[in-house]
């Protein structure tokens, strides 16, 4: 899962497909292309930053920076769209420009989300979050880590299927970095195979994010080796979408990972 961010403030590439305060269509296409060529099996359109300590931005703002882009990949390349929102109207309307996936951060969470997510038929990333991007790094406790992830996700799962929107359609993420400490994002590695026992996909996210910087002080451009290192120990315990910024380095990363899997003992 490749990402392209249309908006200004995200923390690793935000602002880079923008001339002044408009996102350059052109350029995001271009970037587009580009990650479908290097081995992207789906796009991830998001037009609210949620790193930590974003601001929110209102639903007309989100649908008016991804609805253009969704459209013309949509129709101009063959690559799934999956749109990165939390608000019904966008899920509604990318529904229907031909979006292929819904992953929402706060888990359907949102007023109107879980109705309209249901309505659009999709496929669905729920994700785990402890509170939301602009203080969601403040000081996050757990008792349990892995055990609290695994308990809201699957509660999430049953609020789901009580809408009407059959566990098929449902994919997990933990929400690495969102709510938890370096700490918890590496007993939450660790435990991913108990994620796995509940069944559905797995998506993870770990590029560049911050944890590498604070595990071995490197700057979000010298992020990428680590990056490709925990997506690695991902897939081998079971994650099947890994979404990232630097899609041909991971995409040879994860076939390797993949090819040694299968390989029969001997």
């Amino acid at each position: 899962m490749g990402v392209i961010n249309t908006t200004p403030d995200s923390f690793s590439d935000g602002g880079n497909l923008f001339q002044g305060s408009q996102l350059d269509i052109e350029c995001a296409m271009s970037r587009a292309r580009v990650l479908v060529a290097e081995g992207a099996h789906i796009l991830d359109i998001g037009g609210e930053s949620t790193r930590p300590g974003a601001a929110a931005v209102s639903s007309g703002e989100e649908c008016d920076r991804v609805l253009p882009l969704v459209e013309k990949i949509c129709a101009e390349l063959d690559v799934i769209v999956s749109v990165d929102t939390s608000t019904g109207l966008l899920m509604t309307e990318a529904a229907a420009a031909g979006a292929g996936i819904i992953n929402d951060v706060r888990a359907l969470g949102t007023q109107g989300a879980l109705l309209a997510a249901a309505q659009t038929g999709l496929p669905i990333c729920l994700m785990h979050m402890r509170g939301g991007p602009k203080d969601m790094q403040n000081a996050p406790q757990y008792n349990n880590v892995l055990q609290e992830v695994i308990h809201f996700l699957a509660g999430r799962v049953e609020v789901c299927e009580a809408a009407g929107i059959v566990r098929s359609r449902l994919i997990l993420d933990p929400g690495f970095g969102f709510g938890k400490t370096v700490a918890h994002n590496l007993q939450l590695l660790r435990g991913l195979p108990r994620l796995a026992e509940l069944g559905l996909p797995m998506l993870v996210g770990f590029s560049r994010k911050s944890m590498i910087e604070k595990l071995i002080g490197r700057a979000v451009d010298q992020r990428l080796p680590a990056s490709l290192a925990l997506a690695v120990l991902a897939v081998e315990r079971g994650a099947g979408i890994i979404r990232t910024h630097d899609v041909a380095a991971t995409a040879d990363a994860v076939a390797m990972t993949v090819a040694l899997a299968g390989v029969e003992t001997q």
